[in-house]
């Protein structure tokens, strides 16, 4: 009887032992089964969008936006071109670009201060950083010294792009530094009656409407007379969008969107391939700038590449 007893243990043993193992399996193959990505507030719609129709045309593997501040399998970014850091980043591919337009509070006190004037690439300078050369010129326009300026601190903020784009360094912004996601910078000008900042398209329009957000106003811009209108509170998200793709004015800080990724990942390079081949096609949506014909093909190309050395 007692052999029987022990026997049966021993098999209930294994029993319970395989149950768990293939429970551990299950949550393994669950785990192995998803990959995420990290994303600035500005791309993240497109991102959801992607995620969404990835998964209706692919089945296997699931995407999903990052949590926390942990690593990631997948990481989006603006790409300044002119920081030499940027060489570091080996496996990425461009998907789009993003325009950076300068921005206050609609009928606030720096939105009188400035209206009707349409600065020029100088002026702009002149107007959010402390630059020796035009130190001078600045102290005399009091328009300029009234006016709060507010820049992101962030690593992923785009201050740094916009900064480059007028010879300047993200340090010598003058005002006030918000640390956090650029989308806070639309929260500090809306507090500050003489605030101003700059942000991305996709955070200045409404994806929806296609119009300039409700407590949002552009600052003027030297631009020519046909399209000066479009980068006014009239002018709406397509417009802007259509008009950047035939020509980008020194006065719009226009940057490349990467995604840096692990090559080594099978998954993720397919998900990259379908993204260049079938995603980018959401990027007028959801306020980016399509690379030219050339650009996207060689992305697409870099990715095809890495599949194929894979098999």
């Amino acid at each position: 009887m007692k052999k029987i007893i022990f026997t049966l243990a021993i098999f209930l043993g294994f029993g319970l032992n395989s149950t768990l193992a293939n429970g551990n399996g299950a949550n393994n193959n669950s785990e192995n089964n998803v990959r995420t990505i990290k994303s600035p507030r500005f791309a993240r719609p497109l991102i959801e969008k992607w995620i969404e129709e990835y998964a209706k045309a692919e089945s296997g593997v699931t995407f999903q936006i990052a949590k926390g501040k942990g690593d990631a399998d997948l990481t989006v970014a603006v790409v300044d071109q002119q920081d030499k850091n940027a060489d570091i980043i080996k496996q990425h591919v461009y998907i789009g670009e993003t325009a950076v337009l300068p921005i206050t509070a609609r009928s606030s006190e720096a939105a009188k201060l400035l209206e009707g004037k349409h600065l020029n690439a100088k002026k702009l300078k002149q107007l959010f950083f402390l630059n020796d050369e035009f130190e001078e010129e600045v102290k005399k326009n009091k328009t300029f010294e009234a006016i709060t300026i507010y820049s992101g601190s962030n690593a992923a903020s785009v201050a740094t792009s916009f900064a480059h784009n007028f010879g300047a360094e993200s340090s010598s912004f003058r005002g006030k530094r918000i640390a956090g996601d650029d989308l806070f910078l639309n929260t500090a000008i809306t507090k500050d009656p003489l605030g101003v900042t700059f942000n991305t398209l996709s955070n200045i329009f409404d994806l929806k409407s296609r119009h300039l957000k409700n407590d949002l106003s552009l600052i003027g811009l030297d631009l020519k007379k046909d399209v000066a209108n479009s980068f006014s509170d009239n002018g709406t998200l397509d417009d802007v969008l259509n008009i950047l793709e035939s020509g980008k004015p020194d006065e719009v800080a226009v940057e490349k969107v990467a995604i840096t990724f692990n090559s080594t990942d099978e998954a993720v390079n397919r998900f990259l391939q379908w993204v260049l081949e079938n995603g980018t096609k959401y990027n007028h949506q959801y306020g980016l700038l399509n690379l030219d014909k050339k650009e996207a093909s060689a992305q697409i190309n870099k990715v095809q590449n890495t599949l194929t050395a894979q098999k």
